[in-house]
């Protein structure tokens, strides 16, 4: 049994996952989230996030008192952050905003005390656990006397539970010795391996990491409108192409979504603008893809006007950022639901994962199928899979952006 106190800042999509896998290895875990409505539902066991398997941890933990929320920061031995790192939209190369990192630093540095360990998991820009530091610092921590460390999180949406045990880890100390003492805990419940480094490496393997999945997957986006104009198959080619056995070519879709892929190559492009061009130029294909679909869905939607004399419905399939899940964060599917609305056109949103919507119109499926003049599957969610329904969506002529009919 681990004796130890973790206090996990943020709740969300990693933080909560992670509080409740360390209750189920014994820790004693306070989580703490602004979010009082999401403090509350924890609190009774229940989650408000979609993620397989997570509700049964968060039940088990808070029945057996090993797992409680709190709106406020929690004294502990452990503290780690996870919170979120969105950026500055309203500049001409996003810039990576930290406030929420910085912001929970100055929360639990009144508690923070010697030979405490302090983590960040947030994906972050390069030296944003020195600036921590400095954070505690200033408020009065004796900063040589804790183990700060960065260890980015590197798990798959619908599989989290899974892959926070299973996947390798990277940690980097802003010390030698924290990098030491923060491996030794995150050993105590992943089974991969657990890597050591120092924080700025870890940092920059993080971005790293998605910059790499957002390059390839531009190529594979950029193909796809290529292939449109030379009235190639994208799906065939690309399914030939990788019969060569060193070419893996990634499949095409709506854009890039989620908080990481479609954010963390601009951590990168801000404080390397001038050397960062193919990472950026990734970005911009990636963001310039969402156009491209929003473009063939007014063209198709304008056919359809003329063919029937009114104003037709579009039905967009899918909202999420990736299939199976809930997550809307930087959703490119969202944005030509979003956009589509905004200007004008009759638009019926269908998203298996989510209940209600603050400004789209949500609708079962069947009532999609049955009342569209435009489908458009923006997200290969498996209730878009089914045989009735593959038939049904490809019978109608469905506009396929994610290979859900191939």
């Amino acid at each position: 049994m681990n004796t130890k106190t973790v206090c996990v800042v943020g709740l969300g999509y990693i933080g909560l996952p992670t509080a409740a896998l360390l209750a189920s290895n014994g820790y004693h875990v306070v989580g703490v989230d602004l979010n009082a409505h999401a403090v509350d539902t924890i609190n009774q066991g229940r989650i408000h996030i979609v993620e397989p398997d997570l509700d049964a941890f968060v039940r088990s933990a808070v029945a057996a008192q090993r797992l409680t929320a709190f709106t406020t920061p929690q004294a502990g031995d452990i503290y780690m952050i996870c919170v979120p790192t969105p950026f500055h939209e309203d500049e001409a190369i996003p810039r990576p905003n930290i406030d929420y990192v910085l912001a929970a630093t100055r929360s639990i540095a009144p508690f923070v005390k010697a030979d405490d360990l302090v983590i960040l998991e947030s994906t972050s820009p390069v030296g944003t656990t020195d600036a921590m530091a400095e954070v505690l610092a200033q408020a009065g921590v004796d900063v040589a006397s804790i183990h700060m460390a960065y260890c980015p999180e590197r798990v798959l949406p619908g599989k989290i539970m899974t892959e926070l045990v299973e996947n390798d880890r990277v940690v980097g100390g802003l010390t030698p010795a924290a990098t030491e003492a923060v491996a030794a805990f995150y050993r105590t419940f992943v089974h991969g391996e657990v890597l050591e480094t120092d924080a700025r490496t870890a940092e920059m393997c993080k971005l790293t990491e998605n910059s790499f999945r957002d390059v390839n997957i531009a190529f594979a986006n950029e193909l796809s409108m290529i292939c449109e104009k030379e009235r190639i198959d994208v799906w065939s080619l690309i399914r030939l192409a990788n019969r060569h056995p060193r070419v893996n070519i990634l499949q095409p879709g709506a854009g890039v979504g989620g908080h990481c892929i479609a954010v963390d190559p601009w951590f990168i492009v801000s404080r390397n603008p001038e050397r960062a061009r193919l990472i950026r130029s990734a970005r911009e294909v990636n963001n310039g893809k969402t156009d491209w679909v929003i473009e063939r869905i007014k063209i198709a939607a304008a056919d359809a006007s003329a063919r029937l004399g009114r104003k037709p419905r579009v039905a967009c399939l899918g909202l999420a950022f990736k299939p199976d899940i809930d997550d809307l964060r930087e959703s490119p599917a969202m944005h030509v639901a979003q956009t589509l609305a905004s200007a004008g056109y009759d638009v019926v949103a269908v998203e298996p994962n989510i209940e209600l919507h603050d400004t789209l119109v949500l609708a079962p499926l069947d009532d999609a199928l049955r009342s569209a003049d435009v489908l458009a599957v923006l997200v290969k969610h498996r209730q878009f899979l089914e045989g009735s329904t593959k038939r049904a969506l490809t019978e109608a002529g469905a506009l396929d952006f994610c290979g859900a009919l191939v």
